[in-house]
């Protein structure tokens, strides 16, 4: 076999295969001072748990775009250009305005997020001011967008945004129509940090492939959009939230563990698994459940964590020994659910802090950029015959 007969190796959902250089973002598992193993996740080698303790959202998605964390002058400044670009243009309000009502979120998300393109898109992507304003814009436009949609499904106009409040507590106004808990909106923050960034997975590698193509910065996020909306991929906490009701009781826990696995050994439990975190748990997931426990303190029990403890419990003793444990999305729900939010914006709530990695992506795409072009491995016959429609079976 000479070298241009040798074919590719073939590996189901490019698993495995490098598809960019990168430093936003590490994920790994590490062995700690008690000589345990756990998650790792950071940001610009920033480890997580320091930027949910210590910083906010916005600084967070300086740190990831622009590859440090700002001064207190530029987070300033950065932060109040987001604040006065909150607002979206009657245009796409009125094309909002005629999304079904029966539609899904991530849908009208998408589709708006398309529309910006046509306001601000200059293809002018090796502008560095160009750059910072589309960042600015769509950092500051995809929560607004987001609640106007949850508002007009109900038949009602969206709130203004208000310039006197901070990122995360700006969105719950526009989505309740009233000004948030502190806690509430420090946790809502801290979730968008979690969000914020993870690596190549699917939306991400859907932002550098659109971005590769030179394509303006709202059909790269539109694209991600997209690409998240899969329940493979962001939809999982919705399907947690309907799996923890669908079992309904503590008790009925291992019945319903033992009934999904002896159906299928290889039974996909919603919240649980993840392709690097294997024999680990989620070091989001770890963050995630200390802040439903704080919002349980003050604003009351939710009875489906104890569910949720409980299926923890269980799923460890059937599939710890094959590394199975909580991801992000195990608790993020539970969260989300105490705050208010309906379970089919748990997705978009999970976007609006995910711009910020695509975004990061797409920047450092811009760098050395190269567009992406796999090749395939061919399965079909060669030289058929064309068969007159005639004579066709």
């Amino acid at each position: 076999m000479t070298e241009g007969d040798r074919k590719p190796e073939y590996r189901p959902g490019l698993e495995g295969v490098p598809a960019a250089k990168s430093s936003i973002s590490y994920v790994g598992i590490q062995t700690n001072d008690l000589g345990e193993k756990e998650g790792v996740l950071e940001y610009r080698s920033i480890p997580i748990q320091l930027l949910a303790t210590h910083g906010n959202f916005l600084e967070t998605a300086f740190l990831l775009i622009w590859g440090r964390l700002p001064t207190d002058t530029e987070l300033s400044a950065f932060s109040k250009d987001i604040y006065s670009h909150r607002r979206i243009k009657y245009r796409i309000e009125d094309m909002m305005k005629c999304f079904p009502e029966t539609g899904h979120p991530m849908d009208a998300l998408q589709a708006s997020a398309a529309a910006l393109g046509l306001f601000y898109s200059r293809h002018i992507v090796n502008d560095p001011n160009y750059i910072r304003q589309a960042v600015i814009r769509l950092l500051a436009k995809i929560p607004t967008m987001v609640a106007a949609f949850q508002l007009m499904r109900k038949g009602n106009n969206p709130v203004l945004p208000r310039d006197d409040l901070d990122y995360a507590a700006n969105f719950l106004y526009m989505l309740t129509e009233k000004e948030p808990d502190p806690l509430m909106a420090k946790i809502m923050d801290v979730c968008l940090i979690l969000h914020a960034e993870h690596t190549m997975n699917a939306s991400t590698f859907s932002a550098r492939v659109t971005a590769s193509t030179l394509a303006d910065p709202y059909t790269v996020i539109a694209s991600s959009v997209g690409t998240l909306a899969g329940p493979l991929h962001g939809g999982a906490n919705e399907e947690v939230i309907t799996m923890l009701k669908e079992i309904g009781s503590v008790a009925n826990v291992r019945p319903y563990v033992e009934k999904c696995l002896a159906s299928d050994p290889k039974y996909k439990f919603m919240g649980f698994g993840h392709r690097v975190y294997k024999g680990v748990k989620d070091p989001r997931a770890i963050i995630l459940q200390d802040l439903a426990e704080q919002l349980f303190a003050k604003f009351g029990y939710d009875p489906y964590y104890d569910v949720a403890l409980e299926l923890e419990s269980v799923l460890e003793e059937y599939l710890g020994t094959r590394g199975i444990y909580p991801n992000v999305d195990y608790y993020s729900g539970l969260v989300y659910r105490k705050m208010g939010i309906p379970s089919d914006l748990f997705t978009p709530v999970f976007a609006i802090a995910r711009v910020a990695g695509w975004l990061a992506h797409w920047n450092e795409q811009l760098q050395e950029n190269r567009i992406f072009r796999p090749t395939q491995i061919y399965t079909g016959l060669h030289q058929q015959p064309y068969v007159s429609i005639g004579d066709r079976e």
